[in-house]
């Protein structure tokens, strides 16, 4: 291992002769017997150092050439001393140099070959010193790190100790008063058991003396832990009392409560009137919820009797319980809470009203129920919630909605029917010769004659239905709205057979049928439908008449057909029998011989405006 370090190396630059050379000049300083290393080499130097004087002038130039500033302190010795060289000298410098290294590396050897059981053993002992210094310092770090937490140990021993005496001294109290503590103990108790069999006032005064407890001794734990638990049962009372108000009570019970809830303490008298409201606000929601909204009628019925009775009472226990109601403050005054909570209350019944009333398809019950609200705001007007007035608007579009959709409902049959009709003359069944649009007749049963046209007789039937279903809530304030819807059936009709006829190719029976069928309408089923609006509405027989122009186009069509167009069919009624019209039996169709057309509709004709007469042109062609 030493021999490989020690191999011969022969320099090569002058920094690594210099180094040679500085090395011997140390170990020859270091040596103990210096003459024994150097004593061949002595003759020589002294003779090197006589020939130093003779080249003066080289050794200056070659100290300009070394630069002594760049060597070492330990290297500066023998630079020194090749500038005092001469030339000579120093051409053989290297050669000694090379030979001083080459002994002292053989020294070097022998040393190292001779003790190097001693290098081995020393470089063990520094490395088990080193491993044992290193595990020395590891140990006094962690028993540095281990003192805080003796320290700390100590320390919470110490406070144990103290606790465990303090505990040691209250459990010797505890046992002196165990038998008072065990009765302050058993008060939450007690009250709970109180609250469950109804005994309110007992679990008042229990509730009244541990609050006084606690006020007296507000350091000790057991007294505020007892609090606790007895506020714990007292929020269990307040839901008990407060779950009373939500159901049917009477006066008398009304006042036992909020005597309770007033001895409690947990509200305000703002809040107080408020939580009344709202408890009986939640037993009627809750009586409205148990209704069946299945049946509109029923329903209705069951909601208003509910506002009727129990909104009467809730009005009187409220101003009973609270004589002076100013609704909190005066700033916010405007009548009282009751006068917000009750307005409130009728605004839901009208929305209520507003939404079920649609659902109505019936005329009496509308009518049962309009009499069923007017009681009801007649009985609440005792307490100041008369709210008649608010009743008309929903009714009045309640029956207008009912009487269009009615109307739409004939219109539609009729054009169903009228689509499927099959043309075939049947037996007269008769004509009636008096006015059909006389409001004073008694009689407003449909005609007769009106059986051999199907689609009017179903139209016929579709109206009055309409005006059975609108006689018993008739509304003053709808006669004319009323009157528009009829006279838009009347004229949907109307341009429903106008349609027919430009859009139907009929032979020359069936065209007969058909515009006896257009006449019939015109001096049967109007007039009849006037009559009948007219039983509802005293005039209102007037108001349909007055729009006769609706079925000016009907009357055209039946002066510019030919006159045989409306006689044969009357002919051919007599021999025709009645025919069927797929599964459903088809009534004749034929027209009544006498009937004929008036000489005022013939005169009105004739007095047609040109431009009229281009009209009716314009709808042959059609």
């Amino acid at each position: 291992m030493f021999e490989s370090a020690l191999k011969t190396h022969t320099p090569h630059h002058p920094s690594e002769w210099i180094q040679i050379r500085t090395t011997e000049l140390t170990l020859r300083d270091r040596a103990k017997n210096p003459v024994q290393h150097r004593s061949g080499d002595l003759p020589r130097r002294r003779e090197m150092e006589s020939e130093n004087a003779a080249e003066e002038t080289t050794s200056s130039q070659l100290s300009s050439l070394l630069p002594l500033s760049s060597a070492s302190p330990s290297q500066q010795p023998y630079v020194s001393e090749l500038l005092s060289f001469t030339l000579d000298r120093l051409h053989k410098e290297p050669e000694l140099l090379r030979v001083d290294a080459e002994r002292i590396r053989r020294q070097m050897q022998e040393v190292a070959v001779g003790n190097y059981r001693a290098f081995i053993s020393a470089a063990d002992a520094l490395l088990a010193i080193r491993e044992e210094v290193s595990a020395i310092d590891n140990h006094l770090e962690s028993l540095i790190n281990e003192i805080p937490k003796l320290t700390s140990g100590c320390t919470e021993f110490i406070d144990s100790a103290e606790q465990i005496l303090e505990k040691r001294k209250m459990n010797q109290t505890l046992l002196a008063n165990h038998s008072t503590l065990l009765d302050l103990l058993e008060i939450p108790q007690l009250m709970d058991t109180c609250v469950r069999n109804g005994n309110y006032d007992e679990a008042l005064d229990l509730e009244a003396f541990v609050c006084k407890l606690s006020t007296m001794h507000p350091k000790l734990p057991v007294i505020q832990a007892l609090a606790a638990e007895v506020r714990q049962t007292t929020q269990s009372l307040l839901s008990q009392l407060l779950q009373k108000l939500r159901s049917n009570i009477q006066l008398p019970e009304c006042l036992r409560i909020i005597g309770y809830l007033r001895r409690i303490g947990v509200f305000s008298d703002y809040e107080m009137r408020l939580q009344f409201l709202r408890c009986r606000e939640a037993w009627l929601t809750g009586l409205l919820e148990d209704l069946d909204q299945r049946n509109p009628y029923e329903y209705l019925k069951g909601m208003i009797n509910c506002q009727r009775m129990h909104l009467f009472d809730v009005v009187n226990q409220y101003r009973a319980i609270f004589s002076d109601d100013t609704s909190g403050s005066e700033e916010n005054y405007d009548g009282g809470l009751i006068f917000s909570w009750a307005m409130h209350q009728i605004t839901s019944h009208l929305k209520t009203l507003k939404f079920m009333l649609p659902k109505i398809t019936e005329g009496g019950s509308l009518s049962n129920i309009l009499d069923q609200c007017m009681y009801c705001a007649m009985g609440l007007g005792w307490v100041g919630l008369d709210f008649r007035g608010l009743l008309p608007p929903l009714f009045e579009e309640a029956v207008l909605n009912l009487f269009s959709k009615n109307m739409s409902t004939a219109v539609e049959n009729f054009q169903v029917v009228l689509d499927s009709h099959r043309w075939v003359p049947l037996p007269s069944v008769g004509f009636p010769a008096n006015s059909f649009g006389d409001d004073s007749q008694e009689d407003v049963t449909p005609p007769s004659y009106l059986m051999e046209h199907p689609p009017l007789a179903v139209f016929v039937n579709g109206v009055s239905a309409a005006m059975n279903e609108l006689r018993p809530c008739a509304p003053i304030s709808l006669k004319h709205l009323l009157a528009q819807e009829l006279i838009k059936g009347l004229q949907a009709v109307s341009d429903s057979l106008l349609r027919y006829n430009t859009t139907r190719m009929l032979r020359e029976s069936e065209s007969g049928l058909f515009l006896a069928l257009c006449r019939a309408f015109i001096e049967v089923a109007y007039p009849h439908c006037a009559t009948c609006f007219g039983r509802c509405y005293p005039g209102g027989g007037a108001l349909i008449m007055d729009a006769k122009n609706l079925y000016d186009g009907i009357g055209r069509l039946l002066t510019v057909s030919p006159s045989r167009d409306l006689i044969k069919p009357a002919n051919n009624a007599e021999e025709k029998s009645i025919s069927q019209n797929g599964d459903s039996p088809v009534v004749e169709n034929g027209v009544m011989p006498g009937v004929e057309q008036t000489e005022g509709t013939d005169a009105d004709e004739k007095e047609k405006s040109p431009t009229l007469q281009t009209e009716e042109r314009h709808s042959d062609v059609l």
